[in-house]
C-alpha cells in the first residue's frame, strides 16, 4: 500500500510562474512542523537570499556572520524541505564519481571538484554538530556497486582514479557486497569510507530552525519578478523587497525569474521507501544496520537502508518540463521501482510499499556547475547534477562571500566551474532535454 494517494500538488503561479510542491518524500517521516508566516507587506533590507535548499540557507548563515548587525532575508516559494533538498537520495559526497577512465590531464579538475565537495561536507558537519541537528549523520561513507558490463568497466575505471588520487577505498567482490548489503544483485562495488549520509528533509529543517537571529526566514512565499535600478525589487504575491543586493539559490528554477535560460533545466526523479522493516527482516540484509548504494553507471538504482530501517530505492530519471509527477505518475513509477527492489532483494518481497515521492534535480547539458555574479548586484549559484548536498551548501557560502567582496581559494575554485553549454529553445528543448535525460540509461541494465 502506498501513501502517495490523497495530497493535491500545491501550486504558486503568477506571470506563467510556477512553484509546485506535495507532501511527499522525506517530509512525511517527520512529525508535522509549522512554517514561518510568508512575506507580506515592503521591506527594505541590505540582502535578500531567494531559495531555503542547503545553498540558499548556507548563504543567508554565511551572511549573517558577515553582518551580524545587519537583516538578512531569507525566503522560498515552498516551505523548507519540500524543494530539491529535502527530495534527493541524502548523500552529502566528498568524493566525485567521474565517469570514464582516469585522465592525467584532468587531475586538477577531479580535486577541485573535491575539494569543493570536501568544504561543503565539513561546512555541514559543523553545522549539525554545533546545532544538534537531528538529521540521521552517518558519515561512513557509501558503496558504488555494479551488476551489469558498462558499470563493471566504470567500477575498474573509478578504482583507477581512486588510486591516481589516493584515495582510499576497498575493493569487494560479490560474496563481500552479500555479506555487507544482503543482496548477491553486486557483482563487484567499492567502497569509499568519506562522505555521509542524512534525512535531507530533516537536515534542511534543522538548518532553517537554526539560523542565526538577524536571519529573517519566510516561506511560501514565491518571487516572481525582479526589477533593476540602483538596487533591486523583487516582487511576491502579497509583497515586495527592496535589497541592495541579491543571492538566487533557486538551482533548476533560475529561469523562471530570467537567468540561465536555455542553459539549466530541470530533471524529474522519482523514488519509494519501504515500511520500517522488522528485526528477522534487517537481519536477512547482511551486517550492517545502514548504508548507501550508489549505482557506477549514471543511470543506475540509488538505494539506502536508512537509520529507522527502511529500504529507500531510487531508479527513474526523466524530463518532465522540472514538474513534479502526479500521484497517478508516481503510482506507475512505483512498478519499476518495486521490480528492481525485488531483483535486489527477493527475501523481502513481501515488504510492501509505505511511501513514494518525486523530486527535482538541476542539470546541465554539460554537467558543470553555475556559480557567480548575474548582474551588478545578482549573485547565483545552482545545477549540481546530482550532488547538491555538499557542493549547494560550499557554493551557497562561497556565493555569500565573493557577494561580500571576499576571496578564497573555495572562491576561485567555484569560479573555475566550465561555462554551460546551450539548450536550444522549445519545441528543441523538449527534444534535447529528454534525449539528455534519457541518454543516462543507456546500457543500465541490470543496475536499473
Amino acid at each position: 500500500m502506498t501513501s502517495t494517494m490523497g495530497y493535491g500538488p500545491i501550486f504558486f503561479s503568477k506571470n506563467t510562474k510556477t512553484y509546485q510542491s506535495d507532501q511527499h518524500g522525506w517530509a512525511e517521516l517527520l512529525p508535522l512542523r509549522k512554517s514561518r508566516p510568508s512575506l507580506e507587506g515592503h521591506i527594505r533590507v541590505p540582502w535578500v537570499v531567494i531559495g531555503a535548499g542547503v545553498t540558499g540557507l548556507s548563504a543567508a548563515r554565511r551572511l549573517a556572520g558577515h553582518h551580524p548587525k545587519q537583516k538578512i532575508v531569507l525566503v522560498d516559494a515552498r516551505e523548507v524541505g519540500q524543494g530539491a533538498s529535502g527530495r534527493n537520495s541524502g548523500y552529502a559526497v566528498k568524493v566525485s564519481q567521474f565517469p570514464g577512465a582516469f585522465a592525467p590531464e584532468k587531475v586538477n579538475e577531479y580535486r577541485r571538484i573535491n575539494r569543493i565537495n570536501h568544504a561543503g561536507l565539513t561546512l555541514l558537519r559543523n553545522d549539525v554538530s554545533e546545532n544538534q541537528i537531528n538529521c540521521s549523520w552517518h558519515e561512513e561513507g557509501f558503496y558504488h556497486v555494479a551488476a551489469d558490463e558498462m558499470a563493471l568497466r566504470e567500477c575498474e575505471n573509478h578504482q583507477g582514479y581512486l588510486e591516481a588520487l589516493e584515495i582510499p577505498y576497498t575493493l569487494l567482490d560479490q560474496g563481500a557486497l552479500t555479506e555487507r548489503l544482503g543482496s548477491a544483485h553486486y557483482r563487484r562495488g567499492i567502497h569509499v569510507p568519506e562522505g555521509a549520509l542524512i534525512q535531507p528533509a530533516a537536515l534542511v529543517r534543522g538548518l532553517a530552525d537554526s539560523l542565526p537571529e538577524n536571519v529573517n526566514l519566510y516561506e511560501n512565499s514565491p518571487a516572481l519578478d525582479l526589477s533593476y535600478n540602483k538596487t533591486v525589487s523583487v516582487q511576491f504575491p502579497r509583497g515586495r523587497i527592496v535589497a541592495d543586493k541579491v543571492i538566487l539559490a533557486t538551482n533548476y528554477e533560475a529561469p523562471k525569474l530570467g537567468f540561465q535560460n536555455r542553459y539549466l533545466i530541470g530533471s524529474t526523479l522519482s523514488g519509494s521507501f519501504t515500511r520500517a522493516l522488522d528485526e528477522e527482516e534487517l537481519t536477512s540484509l547482511g551486517s550492517l544496520r545502514q548504508w548507501g548504494v550508489l549505482s557506477l553507471h549514471g543511470g543506475g538504482a540509488t538505494i539506502r537502508l536508512t537509520q529507522d530501517g527502511r529500504i529507500c530505492l531510487r531508479n527513474t530519471a526523466e524530463y518532465h518540463g522540472g514538474n513534479l509527477l502526479s500521484d497517478q505518475q508516481l503510482a506507475e513509477r512505483q512498478t519499476i521501482h518495486r521490480a528492481a527492489f525485488e531483483r535486489r532483494f527477493p527475501q523481502l518481497a513481501h515488504v510492501p510499499f509505505e511511501y513514494a515521492w518525486s523530486g527535482v534535480e538541476g542539470i546541465s547539458r554539460n554537467g558543470t556547475n553555475f556559480f557567480g555574479r548575474q548582474r551588478e548586484n545578482v549573485f547565483f549559484a545552482g545545477g549540481y547534477n546530482g550532488s547538491g548536498v555538499s557542493r549547494g551548501t560550499a557554493f551557497g557560502a562561497a556565493l555569500a562571500d565573493f557577494a561580500n567582496g571576499g576571496q578564497s581559494e573555495l572562491i576561485d575554485d567555484c569560479l573555475r566551474s566550465a561555462p554551460a553549454s546551450w539548450i536550444p529553445p522549445r519545441p528543441f528543448l523538449d527534444i534535447g532535454a529528454a534525449y539528455t535525460v534519457r541518454s543516462r540509461f543507456k546500457g543500465v541494465g541490470l543496475d536499473r
